[in-house]
């Protein structure tokens, strides 16, 4: 960053927002244990003070990083009745995966090194809970009876492709096609028994 607009003065908000950047580059960039506060005041051009004063620790700044990451995916991540389910599934299937991708030891440190942490695991469960919801409103559903067990089922899908995806950033088995295809089938052939009508006909079984 040019010397000039590191000593621009800022908002606070606008401070903020460029040490989330400068946060999440850093995370995506190495593991999470070798992220240093220090290098990222560095980075941003600022005091280890200042950043301290917007983030009390690494932890903070990750949370930050995460939950503005997840808010971002869930933006991107849009259910039209108008597309067919599986344009749809596809479509947000595709916005992770290339979040994913690009940001690995940042999801990596989500899902393995902080697993049990229960801010980040909250970020992770909102989520998953939001995009849930989004489904059931564009699937065909007879009833509340069914309307309970297929968000069962969506509830368990959504871990699934957690922890697959997780597995495969860490060990690449196929292709990210592959990978794709392989969620999207399995909660198509989970969803076929619950509902009136099939969701995907244009889906191989």
């Amino acid at each position: 960053m040019p010397v000039h607009e590191r000593r621009r003065r800022l908002s606070p908000d606008e401070r903020r927002a460029q040490l989330l950047s400068v946060g999440a580059r850093a995370f995506a960039a190495r593991p999470y244990e070798e992220v240093l506060m220090e290098e990222v005041a560095e980075q941003a051009g600022v005091s280890r003070a200042l950043l301290y004063r917007h983030f009390a620790g690494k932890h903070e700044l990750f949370a930050a990083v995460h939950r503005q990451a997840s808010d971002e995916l869930l933006a991107r991540t849009r259910f039209d009745p108008a597309d067919s389910l599986v344009e749809q599934l596809i479509e947000g299937l595709d916005a992770h995966l290339d979040y994913f991708i690009a940001n690995r030891h940042t999801v990596l440190a989500a899902n393995r090194v902080l697993a049990g942490d229960p801010v980040i695991q909250t970020i992770i469960t909102e989520e998953l809970d939001a995009l849930r919801g989004r489904l059931l409103t564009v699937l065909p559903l007879a009833d509340e009876g069914a309307r309970l067990a297929v968000s069962q089922v969506l509830r368990s899908w959504l871990v699934f492709v957690r922890v697959l995806v997780v597995d495969w950033l860490t060990e690449p088995s196929c292709t990210r096609t592959e990978l794709r295809d392989t969620c999207i089938g399995a909660v198509l052939g989970a969803l076929r028994p619950l509902l009136p009508v099939d969701p995907a006909p244009e889906w191989g079984r």
